[in-house]
């Protein structure tokens, strides 16, 4: 979910790069400052943040069930 983010964010930096604006906040939506956020992201994801827990926790089943009669 974190990368989804980032690519994201990457895009709206793209497109605010590409029409040369900043949306009427030069200090706020600036492109380096997206980008920064962006590489947030992606380190948090590439982290392991927001993964969920791998610990074993749920069921699982694999192959076939027995039948409960």
């Amino acid at each position: 979910m974190l990368a989804i983010a980032a690519a994201i964010v990457f895009g709206f930096a793209l497109l605010l790069d590409l029409f040369d604006t900043d949306l009427g906040a030069p200090d706020l939506f600036n492109w380096q400052t997206l980008v920064l956020i962006g590489l947030t992201l992606l380190a948090l994801y590439l982290g392991g943040v927001g993964q969920g827990s791998r610990t074993g926790t749920g069921r699982r089943f694999y192959g076939r069930r027995s039948s409960r009669s």
